[in-house]
């Protein structure tokens, strides 16, 4: 995982639920160019965010063993747009969790209002293309990257743990 889609956990209840915020401002390069002169989230950045907060939550479920990957986004709606000075609120359930795929279901909101509603499908590639090899590390969850994770446990002086 190259870049986090958010700024950081705010509940974290292994193996069912995850709650991640990102703060939304007019620093980021893409609402220049998403709508000139009405700046807007993209729908599939917040597609993203939600499929980084449920992913996070499907690979920590299984002990980070696997390599996750997003299959397919099963539903997307949205009823509002996202804009500067908000912040998202991605809501991830873990719905269904078999060796070779999870299901998700999540809601995305700023404040009361509800933004968004993505359901999501990842695989477990190590368990779901037989026959095919991949590199043994975790080229989803690497060492970088837990290490990077370790810093959005703390909210305030209280653990979250992952």
């Amino acid at each position: 995982m190259r870049w986090i889609w958010f700024d950081r956990f705010e509940e974290f209840e292994s193996g069912t639920r995850a709650v991640a915020v990102k703060n939304v401002t007019l620093a980021e390069d893409h609402l220049h160019d998403h709508f000139p002169g009405f700046p807007v989230m993209p729908a599939t950045l917040l597609i993203e965010g939600m499929a980084q907060t449920a992913g996070i939550l499907v690979g920590e479920a299984r002990g980070f063993r696997e390599k996750v990957i997003l299959a397919k986004v099963q539903r997307a709606v949205f009823h509002e747009v996202v804009r500067p000075g908000q912040q998202v609120r991605f809501e991830a359930r873990i719905e269904q969790l078999h060796d070779a795929a999870a299901v998700t279901r999540g809601t995305i909101h700023c404040g009361a209002t509800l933004v968004g509603e993505v359901d999501l499908v990842f695989s477990h590639i190590d368990q779901n293309l037989g026959g095919r090899e991949f590199p043994e590390e975790n080229f989803v969850f690497t060492e970088e990257f837990l290490a990077l994770l370790t810093t959005y446990r703390q909210r305030g002086t209280e653990r979250i743990p992952l």
